[in-house]
């Protein structure tokens, strides 16, 4: 792939991201705790998708991706331990929300997450795309 062609797909993976914070967003204020669940996660799961390409790697399950991103950016001090920690267990919400019977969230805790997903998406993005640090 050419350097522009990563780019590309960096950015449209950055924004994928930022796009998914958005609908979790609104699904969380419309009260769709199980939908918004799964956009949180799936904005970090962009966001990693981007860092990963950004560093010459990718996979296409999320079983890999989880996987790479501990191995080259968690256990390697680039990333706290606890946005790691943070991102599996977002994982195992977003397969309560997804798959199993009855699963219900607090909004306290959506909301939490919110917090966390719009901060990881931030941190990873920004590692994905090197510039100015965050604010």
């Amino acid at each position: 792939m050419s350097d522009g062609g990563k780019e590309a797909l960096i950015a449209y993976r950055v924004a994928r991201a930022e796009e998914s914070l958005d609908e979790a967003r609104l699904l969380l204020d419309a009260g769709h705790l199980n939908t918004a669940v799964n956009r949180l996660y799936y904005a970090c799961f962009y966001a990693i998708s981007a860092l990963l390409m950004s560093g010459g790697h990718g996979s296409s399950r999320h079983s890999g991706v989880r996987s790479l991103f501990d191995a080259h950016w968690v256990k390697t001090g680039k990333i706290p331990v606890a946005q790691g920690r943070f991102y599996r267990g977002l994982f195992n919400n977003r397969q309560k929300s997804d798959y199993a019977d009855l699963a219900e969230f607090a909004p306290t805790d959506v909301r939490a997450w919110l917090t966390q997903a719009e901060e990881f998406v931030t941190l990873v993005t920004h590692l994905a795309r090197p510039g100015p640090p965050p604010t």
